[in-house]
């Protein structure tokens, strides 16, 4: 294949956001800074403008150029920071810009991205466009699962997430601001899910030393829940990925005492839910504890406590979750029946409150549902049934749980029920390539001698 034409073929793929196409191309010799006609800029500065963070990486792993300048005098780089993304940010900046980028460059990035930030979008849109009409504005998702404002005013689209591009630059260039600051951040839009929170509370987990961790966790003591709630999420997560670090201990300390004393129910179960990731003798008793709360959201994450306990189940916390079994609340409901699928005395009521809400109007449950009775070990008739019922959902997630669950119990229904799920193709494309579930449907067709389903248009080898 000439030049040219693997040019063309790699505009139209990243037009079209498929990544691995993008990627065989360039394995094929296909110039990563290959023009796009429609604009004449650089196919990098393509997958920029639609938002599209995997083909930026692979443009970027392939050798794209993000500092080649343009005729507006930008750069790829420029215009990913202007357009807020901060996953499409990522993807272009590198992980230690400062051996490219000239000091000048640097301090013209930062100043710009505190801009943007400090301006907001929509005033800095306003002021780059000069147009004076109503933004169109919608939330998103970008490239993962946490949450942001896109934009659209004047012909241009950005997204407000440049208080996490302004903390990932400062980031990866070594100009860290302080504690204070970075919370401040996260809490101006208080939700977990929003891209400045995860920023911030990223690279408050990768400074990870005794100063950040005592300044951060001053926070827990401020009158302003948001910053309570911040520090929750942040242990939770250092729960997660540091359980086994020497300050574990004192972490999950600081937890324990901090959930005897908090009076902000939304906090509260922030505080047992990152308490929930560590290790502690009083975890029952915090969990006992807190089983009765008049807020629901507590109520879940006491069953979540525990669940987690590895001591022991008394017969006080049998009969705790028992109770949460037959709660007001269908998410302290589902919870409590997660906690108890370990537990023989409680395995049949928790499977039989699974039946009832998978049977119930709980669609925003399906799911969670779908997830606790494949992996529960109630192997009667009525849990199976519910799961070949499930393979009528709308939801392929809901599909793909309900066929792993008739795997796991041989049903004779399962060979069907693979063919229900979708279009996961032979090498489990679309995302499921590490799948627990895929895989165990992949090796329930080998060991039966079975077909595997194919996506449309694909062929076996």
């Amino acid at each position: 294949m000439s030049g040219r034409e693997l040019g063309q073929r790699l505009v139209a793929a990243v037009r079209s956001g498929n990544a691995g196409t993008v990627r065989d191309l360039l394995d094929e010799g296909a110039d990563p800074n290959t023009l796009d006609p429609d604009g004449g800029l650089p196919v990098l500065c393509t997958a920029v403008t639609a938002f599209d963070a995997q083909v930026t990486e692979t443009l970027m792993d392939g050798g794209a150029d993000p500092d080649r300048e343009l005729p507006d005098g930008s750069t790829p780089l420029l215009r990913a920071l202007d357009g807020g993304s901060p996953a499409v940010f990522q993807s272009i900046l590198g992980n230690d810009p400062r051996l490219r980028l000239p000091e000048r460059e640097r301090a013209r990035l930062l100043a710009r991205a505190r801009n943007w930030y400090e301006t907001g979008a929509v005033e800095e849109l306003r002021r780059r466009t000069g147009a004076r009409g109503p933004v169109v504005a919608e939330r998103v998702t970008d490239e993962g699962h946490d949450w942001v404002d896109q934009y659209t005013l004047g012909g241009r689209v950005v997204r407000a997430g440049h208080g996490a591009v302004l903390t990932w630059l400062e980031s990866r260039l070594r100009v860290l601001p302080s504690v204070d600051e970075l919370i401040e951040r996260a809490v101006a839009v208080a939700d977990e899910d929003h891209v400045d929170w995860w920023g911030a509370c990223y690279a408050l987990l990768e400074r990870h030393c005794e100063e950040v961790l005592s300044a951060t966790l001053a926070h827990r003591d401020h009158p302003d829940p948001r910053h309570r709630s911040f520090v929750a999420d942040y242990l939770r997560v250092r729960g997660i990925t540091a359980c086994d670090s020497p300050s574990a201990e004192r972490e999950s300390g600081i937890l324990a005492d901090w959930a005897t004393r908090e009076t902000d129910g939304a906090v509260l179960a922030e505080v047992l839910e990152a308490f929930a990731e560590y290790d502690h003798p009083d975890m029952e008793a915090a969990g006992l504890r807190h089983a009765a709360h008049p807020d629901p959201r507590v109520r879940l994450r006491a069953a979540t406590v525990l669940d987690a306990s590895e001591e022991a189940r008394s017969p006080g916390a049998r009969a705790a979750l028992l109770a949460l079994l037959g709660d007001p609340d269908t998410r302290v409901r589902l919870e409590a029946c997660r906690a108890g699928r370990r537990d023989d005395a409680l395995l049949a009521p928790a499977a039989e409150e699974l039946v009832r809400l998978a049977e119930g109007p709980y669609e925003d449950l399906r799911g969670g549902v779908a997830e606790a009775l494949a992996s529960s070990r109630d192997r009667t008739p009525a849990v199976a049934d519910v799961l070949a019922a499930l393979l009528g959902d709308g939801d392929q997630l809901v599909r793909l749980e309900a066929a792993y669950g008739l795997a796991l119990r041989d049903d004779p229904r399962t060979g069907d029920a693979i063919g229900q799920v979708g279009q996961l193709g032979p090498l489990c494309i679309d995302g499921f390539e590490h799948d627990h579930r895929v895989n165990a449907l992949w090796e329930w067709t080998c060991r039966e001698n079975r077909p595997w389903p194919l996506a449309p248009g694909v062929e076996t080898a």
